[in-house]
């Protein structure tokens, strides 16, 4: 047998619904090329149904894997920033791996990307070589294929709040659907659901607008007739 090779990624960072899904998985150097002939690249490269076809494949390829879900009420409830966020929970998915790996090729979510690995480095209970690149999604097959596994849970966890909610869009802040979810929501309950993270520079706006909307007065055909 060869090295082990993990990779880590996550899916859900800029979303304002539903969770930062984070996936780690460790591999074989030996099946990498098994993971390759599947067709495992970076998960924003294929279809949500590619995906979801790849997921139980890429796992019988792989030695061990782990995938840790951050939810709004726990990204909101941070009291650091959303790197440091990620940083902790990649090594947290990291050392819940039962094997070990040599090599840990890491999606750098920092501009520095020599930062972000040290970072995590500091964190993981192993000694492991830290490759941390940007767009390592794209460039080692390993970080593609926990890509995709973060992908389809992130995926599967939007489609069952869409069972629960209704249209809520993609979740992205750019989406006209989640924004219109957004603000019928807080119309009709003045509040947004706990799957909305609060924190988030749009769900603010949203909902400044609607109050300053309510605290204006309402022209009536009076107003017209004086």
């Amino acid at each position: 047998m060869g090295k082990k090779l993990a990779g880590i990624d996550e899916a859900g960072r800029g979303p304002v619904i539903g969770p930062m899904v984070i996936a780690a998985v460790v591999v074989d150097e030996e099946n990498v090329t098994n993971l390759e002939a599947l067709g495992v690249k970076d998960s924003k490269k294929l279809t949500p149904r590619r995906r979801e076809r790849l997921f139980d494949e890429i796992i019988e390829q792989l030695d061990d894997y782990a995938i840790v879900e951050l939810w709004p009420e726990e990204i909101d409830s941070r009291d650091v920033s959303l790197n440091e966020l990620e940083v902790e929970n990649f090594a947290r998915a990291l050392n819940s791996l039962k094997v070990k790996p040599d090599i840990v090729y890491i999606d750098a979510a920092d501009v520095k990307e020599g930062r972000f690995g040290e970072a995590i480095a500091k964190l993981l209970k192993f000694k492991a070589e830290i490759v941390a690149e940007h767009r390592a999604d794209d460039k080692f097959i390993p970080v593609s294929a926990a890509s995709i596994l973060a992908k389809v849970r992130r995926d599967r966890a939007i489609e069952k709040l869409r069972e629960e909610y209704g249209e809520i869009g993609s979740g992205y802040p750019s989406d006209p659907r989640t924004r219109d979810f957004l603000e019928k929501y807080y119309l009709e309950h003045g509040d947004f659901p706990p799957i909305v993270r609060r924190t988030w520079k749009t769900v603010e706006k949203i909902r400044k607008k609607l109050e300053e909307r309510k605290r204006k007065p309402q022209l009536t055909l009076d107003s017209f007739l004086d």
